[in-house]
């Protein structure tokens, strides 16, 4: 199965169950619900690549002029849409590296390692940066190796348990495949941005 097929059977909901998280994992949605808090500000136009199920702007959705939200898997963004209500928050089902969109936004995001599953990671980036278009208006955040112990507790939590550990991502039985990062190879593979570590597994990219 690739990770399209694992979405679809319905992951994300699953995984977004605290009962299936492990103590660094809850952590880590913790921190990065709380970086949103921060770096969002009044008014702005946002947009979410991977949006998944809409948590993030639905988190922010009182605050926003305007949040879009972006994902590949029609069942996801039909749930965001039910739970808009009459806030400013939009959900459309599309690739996240050909997006149907014109607009230009305040801030772009790609969040929960969302980034880290994708197939092309620079074609992600570069509609990131047409849609963002100002420096240091993109944010990622991604796994770091730290994380690994963790998120094979949270996989096999999830019946997706780990078959294969490279120096890069972790492949579950399920068919599952989710990268990690060090600085190095975020650097590579951005350019320049700014890194910095978040919940101890994780690391928040700027770009």
């Amino acid at each position: 199965m690739s990770n399209d097929d694992v979405y679809a059977a319905g992951l994300l909901n699953r995984a977004l169950d605290p009962a299936t998280q492990p103590a660094e994992i809850q952590a880590f949605l913790r921190a990065e619900l709380e970086l949103l808090q921060d770096v969002v500000t009044e008014d702005m136009r946002v947009l979410d690549v991977g949006c998944g199920t809409g948590r993030h702007l639905l988190l922010l959705g009182d605050r926003l002029r305007l949040g879009i939200g972006v994902d590949y898997e029609h069942t996801y963004i039909a749930a965001a849409h039910r739970h808009a209500g009459g806030r400013p928050l939009y959900f459309i089902t599309g690739d996240a590296t050909a997006m149907p969109i014109v607009a230009s936004f305040d801030f772009a995001i790609c969040l929960t390692n969302t980034w880290g599953t994708m197939n092309d990671k620079l074609g992600v980036l570069s509609e990131m940066r047409r849609l963002a278009p100002k420096p240091r208006t993109r944010l990622l955040s991604v796994y770091a190796p730290a994380s690994v112990s963790a998120r094979r507790e949270w996989y096999r939590r999830l019946e997706h348990a780990v078959l294969e550990e490279t120096g890069d991502c972790l492949v579950t039985e399920g068919g599952f495949r989710s990268e990690h990062f060090t600085e190095a190879r975020l650097r590579s593979l951005v350019g320049e941005c700014a890194i910095r570590p978040l919940a101890n597994i994780a690391y928040v990219v700027t770009f």
